[in-house]
């Protein structure tokens, strides 16, 4: 049902108490929701990829990749978020209110267990270049399964207290049929900007500055070293020149990160009140999302046996006997 001033009512035959619909025009909404399709989509198959990748080839099973699947895993379930994302911005949620607090808890888990992994990435190139005769003792597959599913429970159970009005009361704050609001008291919103964003990304921050302070060292010593000895230790060297590859191409996936959070976390920090209404922050939502469709294209990128990876899935070679022993390196 349509007015003269041109709102629509999300639920027609509620008209005292649903909300209106967003004022678009058809053209922008079909193209909208046509991107934001897409881009879920990509994000899906991309991230797809990377999980199959890395699971079924046993050369791909180190430490590091370990948080790399992680990570996919979160930015695959992303993916799902943004056809979510494609009734938020048009501004009616037509699911029910159970959904729409099951929804937040998701949306708040992903982004606290993506912040909780990208820290461990620091911790782990970190170990790797500033202590790397330790780092395949200290940091071990199994250590890092260990952190990863501690990650993963500490945001489940530390997101669920956050919002366990919303979830014990579905819809309690709503104002009209047709919205989906997240609602907390500003203690915890100020606890959750503390322990979600403002402590990771310091930590994040401060073991990325070493990284690339000592990065830049031993690139100049190796500079030096392979002059003067060339032939004799070039495994070596060699190995050194992997490690800071690594650390290079994992600090463009973690600055990549904090640019698509960074604005959505400066809305909640500047918010005027405690409830925030989750049509506002839509397009920072999308934002921040679009970042789980960035990780895979950056892997392809500088990752050659993701390449390598992805013409053997496509080829349907992994399907074949032994394929998982493959040398893709």
């Amino acid at each position: 049902m349509s007015f003269s001033n041109g709102l629509e009512l999300c639920f027609p035959n509620l008209l005292n108490s649903s909300c209106e619909r967003a004022a678009r025009s058809q053209s922008v909404a079909i193209l909208t929701d046509i991107t934001l399709s897409g881009i879920g989509l990509l994000t899906l198959v991309l991230n797809l990829l990377v999980i199959i990748s890395i699971s079924h080839f046993r050369q791909l099973h180190t430490p590091t990749n370990i948080l790399l699947l992680s990570l996919a895993i979160s930015d695959f379930f992303v993916g799902f978020l943004f056809f979510f994302q494609i009734m938020i911005i048009g501004g009616c949620w037509l699911l029910s209110d159970l959904v729409c607090s099951l929804y937040c808890l998701l949306e708040y888990v992903i982004t606290s267990s993506s912040i909780g992994i990208m820290v461990l990435i620091s911790v782990d190139r970190y170990v790797a270049i500033c202590d790397p005769l330790h780092y395949s003792v200290r940091v071990t597959e199994k250590r890092v399964k260990v952190c990863v599913c501690l990650c993963w429970g500490c945001a489940v159970v530390y997101d669920s207290l956050l919002l366990k009005d919303n979830l014990i009361h579905p819809g309690r704050y709503k104002s009209c049929h047709g919205e989906c609001v997240l609602v907390y008291d500003s203690t915890s919103g100020v606890v959750d900007m503390i322990m979600s964003f403002i402590c990771p990304i310091t930590i994040i921050v401060v073991l990325y500055v070493r990284v690339f302070i000592v990065a830049a060292s031993q690139a100049r010593a190796m500079h030096l070293f392979t002059a003067a000895v060339h032939v004799q230790c070039s495994l070596n060297v060699k190995a050194k020149k992997s490690g800071l590859k690594a650390a290079k191409t994992l600090g463009i996936v973690v600055v990549v990160f904090l640019i698509c959070l960074f604005p959505y976390f400066c809305i909640v920090l500047t918010g005027q009140d405690s409830v925030l209404n989750i049509t506002s922050a839509a397009f920072f939502n999308c934002l921040f999302y679009f970042n789980s469709c960035l990780n895979p294209i950056i892997y392809a990128y500088f990752y050659p046996w993701f390449r390598k990876s992805i013409k053997l899935i496509f080829t349907l070679q992994i399907l074949k006997p032994g394929s998982c022993n493959l040398n893709i390196g």
